[in-house]
């Protein structure tokens, strides 16, 4: 009868250090997923924060371009758009001389941060332009943007047309050269537009 009670005694020892020792191993079961979910979940933060400070870090150096422009006098940069891609600035637009195109692309290269320049810029007709000239080049970019927009077979969205003396300039990115084309074509024909800078670039 003792041995019976011992062995029972004994055996309630043994299942309760398996049921523990159990428990202990759940436990750090659970803390080593717990764990690597919260790893995960960390890299997967700083992974997108990289993106978004990438993101951030092109939007800087794009606002530093634009308020150096700004700065320098001896620049006109109302007619200058700056875009900014992993730290490759493209300057578009028109300026009134030669010597400014190259003063304002001497001076992005200057900006902190910037890896390279793309020079989109066009020198301006040498002619003066009438308050009447700024209207006519305002209603050309409307209108070239709108049919851009109607349009099936060009991204609109991705394509800028800037206007200096009926001279259309269209910049951007484009998903073939066939939608190149057709930009160029649609704003071409728009009344009142004397020729088109087509600047569009190609996605590789």
């Amino acid at each position: 009868m003792k041995n019976s009670k011992f062995a029972r005694s004994m055996m309630a020892i043994v299942l309760g250090s398996v049921l523990v020792s159990t428990s202990v191993f759940a436990e750090e079961s659970l803390m080593d997923k717990a764990k690597n979910v919260a790893n995960d979940a960390g890299a997967k933060i700083d992974s997108s924060m990289k993106k978004v400070d990438g993101y951030m870090s092109d939007s800087a150096i794009t606002a530093r371009v634009k308020s150096a422009l700004v700065d320098a006098k001896a620049i006109q940069s109302n007619d200058i758009s700056v875009v900014t891609e992993k730290g490759a600035v493209t300057l578009n637009g028109f300026v009134s001389s030669q010597e400014q195109a190259e003063q304002a692309v001497t001076l992005t290269k200057g900006v902190d941060g910037v890896k390279s320049v793309n020079d989109k810029l066009h020198v301006k007709d040498g002619t003066k332009q009438s308050v009447g000239g700024y209207v006519d080049d305002s209603k050309i970019t409307g209108e070239v943007k709108t049919k851009l927009l109607a349009d099936d077979i060009v991204p609109s969205r991705h394509v800028k047309v800037e206007t200096s003396n009926g001279i259309v300039q269209l910049s951007g990115t484009v998903e073939n050269q066939a939608q190149s084309e057709r930009a160029q074509s649609i704003a071409g024909a728009v009344k009142g537009v004397k020729s088109v800078k087509n600047d569009l670039s190609v996605k590789p």
